[in-house]
């Protein structure tokens, strides 16, 4: 099952977990298990915990973590519900892997992939949610979809998209990506149109279905929570929405007293918890880029827990 999804910067994640002796890890984005293999195989002692809302890439991870029977446990789950899935336990390291998986965008029957003609508007990552591309497109208002577009794809042209988008679904549903792709297409001026110019659209419509940025922050400070002193916080991200909401974190929590400099004494008894490891985030090298383009936009940022 190697090929159901091609883990980005595996070296970089495993390193950067700085795999301890009996320790134990989590996954919160297992994919098709390639971070999570690397790490169970970096050392014969450690455990590992998984969890992914696909249940495509649970099945797809069990396979490929077969050779490590009774060292891991995978769980159908949205990571952001990391404390009924672990429990009380503590951790030595964790990793989120905020990227969409490869099956998922070459899978033409979930509707991630622009360049799909045929394929419905869908980008449900667990399948057993409700809302739907096609739901979003076709019952949004228009200024709530100019406001995703803006918001989550950064798109320029959000709002003559939105516009177009509701004057089409006047005539009829918009129920696959090739029609989508072309009202956005359509939607621009000649000299923005292009292969890819539907790219972002795409992207904010996903980030709506599956509230992708929703409780990120929350989720990330309660993971470092369960860090263990000298635990590793590693966080692959794939556009500038999550990796700003990644690097706010880890910046915020390795800050100690945030009094006014004229204060004579600390009054707000904040403690320092992180200490960043990279100061500039980790990217792919060109080698791996050449061998999967979609690591290009990859960035790796990493932290370690210097309190209890």
């Amino acid at each position: 099952m190697q090929t159901y999804h091609c883990p980005i910067m595996e070296r970089e994640v495993v390193s950067g977990l700085a795999i301890r002796d009996g320790g134990l890890y989590f996954d919160g984005t297992a994919g098709g298990g390639g971070h999570s293999y690397a790490i169970l195989a970096a050392n014969p002692s450690v455990r590992l915990i998984a969890t992914d809302k696909d249940g495509d890439a649970i099945m797809a991870a069990g396979e490929r973590l077969s050779p490590f029977a009774g060292r891991f446990r995978l769980v159908r789950s949205d990571f952001k519900d990391f404390g009924e899935v672990l429990g009380g336990e503590r951790l030595d390291g964790f990793l989120l892997d905020l990227g969409i998986s490869s099956h998922q965008i070459d899978d033409e029957t979930r509707g991630f992939a622009y360049r799909a003609d045929d394929a419905p508007l869908d980008m449900r990552m667990d399948k057993r949610s409700s809302l739907t591309a096609a739901d979003v497109v076709n019952g949004y208002g228009e200024e709530t979809l100019r406001k995703i577009l803006a918001e989550y794809g950064e798109e320029p042209f959000a709002g003559t998209i939105a516009r177009n988008i509701v004057r089409e679904r006047e005539k009829k549903q918009i129920t696959t990506c090739g029609e989508l792709r072309g009202l956005v297409e359509h939607s621009l001026p000649p000299k923005y149109r292009s292969a890819a110019c539907a790219r972002q659209t795409f992207q904010a419509i996903r980030i709506e279905v599956n509230g992708e940025l929703d409780g990120l922050g929350e989720c990330i400070r309660g993971l470092i929570g369960r860090l263990k002193k000298g635990g590793r916080a590693c966080i692959l991200t794939f556009h500038s929405l999550e990796d700003r909401i990644v690097k706010t974190v880890f910046k915020d929590l390795s800050t100690a007293c945030t009094c006014p400099k004229n204060f004579p004494v600390c009054v707000c008894g904040r403690v320092r918890q992180l200490e960043i490891l990279t100061k500039k985030p980790l990217t792919a090298g060109t080698e791996e880029i050449q061998s999967n383009p979609r690591a290009k936009s990859a960035k790796l940022r990493i932290a370690e827990k210097i309190t209890e």
